[in-house]
């Protein structure tokens, strides 16, 4: 049967005091609307139509694709107005209605409540609360069979004490869809067309409305405040940490461990505390990661460690490489097998063979640099020169001398040697030595300024 998924974005979030829309503000990196488009996307459906309102030209901008239809909901007047707003683009057999503010419910809890939807069946999502205050109530009769669901301000103190609480995720039939939102009134303490009065219609018409409950409230909980945000995330984090120590990872402190993105993992890898990974990141087997590294788009080949307070964005480690502590990999750096930089080290868009070393406080940019070669500390490449950047290139087993210059485009052959503190705008020949710098001058009885 065919899916029409309808996402609820459109309300504001005053409670958030932003100037950002709600459903912007992110979990873990992403959007909350985000995760519930990817979410959405993973139950195959033939269209995601997302109801906007406030900050809609935003939403629409941050979101855009070409399997999201973006409908606008002009007027905030509840959320059986905004489905309606959807209607005329819907054609599935079976709609799903999830909110952009409720970011973590699963895949697999979506997917049973699915199986609830029939011609004949009402699909809806429950769960069990601590506190459900402000949650409406789900009325059954004596037989435990849904009647109702009573919102929190209308409902009687005895409906108030129920502990099952509506999460407003519905799965249900297209083709009843409209009558039902037709059929809707504002006649309610809010003012407002619930989409909840939709459960009684069904069974005023003859529908078994079958329930799903959810596993754990954090999965069906939105976000409302910064406080409520705070809480998505950290469940997010912990979610996220017990997954990946199931895979083979050590996690030396779950609780200070943020995943950004999207990360696989080999066996036997070792993750120190304070470590953020963002976007996509493989890290592979026996890898070690120290404190406070921030690793984004980046692979970890077999066996590389990365030493403490390093941060590495579009980078690459070879087999064994290690970096840091305090180094810098920028997008293009790339590290062959058992190469390695260290403290104060910053590379970008450069390549360092296998074996190859740059010890501390340099910065390679543009360059290519052979298998074996070493790097001295103060070294650095002149890439730039205000409007274009040009590439350095360095042979196997160079030698370059600490606080070298090297000012491309420039190419050092296979053995070639700089004497520390050189300038080098010319090309060195395989096996030969550079020295670019001034004569130096020892002046005889010359006298320090003194304080006036």
């Amino acid at each position: 049967m065919s899916l029409d998924i309808v996402i609820l974005a459109a309300g504001q979030g005053t409670r958030m005091r932003s100037a950002l829309p709600k459903v912007l503000h992110p979990v873990a990196g992403k959007s909350m609307l985000g995760h519930v488009i990817d979410t959405a996307r993973q139950l195959s459906p033939r269209k995601i139509h997302v109801v906007i309102g406030h900050g809609a030209e935003l939403v629409r901008e941050r979101l855009a694709a070409d399997d999201v239809d973006f409908v606008l909901q002009a007027e905030q007047l509840g959320t059986g107005h905004a489905v309606a707003q959807a209607l005329p683009h819907i054609e599935a057999d079976k709609v799903l209605i999830l909110y952009g503010d409720v970011p973590l419910t699963r895949v697999e809890t979506l997917g049973r409540l699915l199986e609830q939807a029939t011609d004949t069946q009402l699909g809806l999502l429950t769960v069990q609360l601590a506190d459900p205050t402000g949650y409406g109530r789900i009325i059954r009769d004596q037989a435990g069979v849904v009647q109702a669901i009573v919102e929190h301000k209308d409902a009687t103190e005895t409906q108030r004490a129920i502990r099952e609480g509506n999460t407003g995720i519905l799965a249900v039939p297209g083709k009843r869809l409209g009558d039902w939102l037709g059929r809707l009134s504002n006649s309610n303490a809010q003012g407002e067309y619930y989409l909840t009065d939709v459960i009684a219609m069904a069974v005023a018409d003859g529908l078994v409305v079958a329930t799903e409950t959810a596993q754990e409230e954090m999965e069906v909980l939105g976000a409302n405040d910064r406080i409520q945000l705070a809480q998505l995330e950290r469940y997010y984090q912990q979610r996220a940490a017990r997954r990946l120590m199931t895979q083979g990872v050590t996690l030396l402190d779950p609780a200070r461990f943020d995943l950004r993105g999207e990360v696989t993992v080999g066996r036997d890898v070792q993750i120190d505390i304070n470590v953020i990974l963002e976007g996509k990141v493989i890290i592979e087997d026996f890898v070690s990661i120290g404190p406070n590294c921030v690793i984004k788009d980046s692979t970890l080949r077999r066996g590389a460690i990365v030493k403490a307070n390093s941060h590495l964005d579009g980078a690459e480690l070879g087999e064994g490489a290690d970096c840091g502590p305090f180094a810098r990999l920028r997008p293009g750096a790339k590290l062959g097998a058992k190469a390695h930089v260290g403290n104060f080290v910053e590379l970008k868009n450069a390549v360092l063979g296998e074996g190859a070393k740059a010890g501390h406080l340099t910065y390679l940019g543009d360059a290519e640099i052979g298998a074996r070669t070493n790097i001295g500390a103060g070294t650095i490449t002149c890439n730039y020169d205000g409007a274009n950047k040009f590439k350095t290139v360095m042979g196997e087993d160079v030698f370059i001398g600490s606080n070298s210059s090297l000012v491309a485009p420039v190419t050092l052959g296979d053995g070639a040697t700089t004497g520390a503190g050189s300038t080098v705008t010319q090309d060195v020949p395989a096996k030969a030595l550079a020295v670019g710098r001034a004569k130096q001058r020892n002046i005889e009885g010359w006298k320090r300024p003194t304080k006036q």
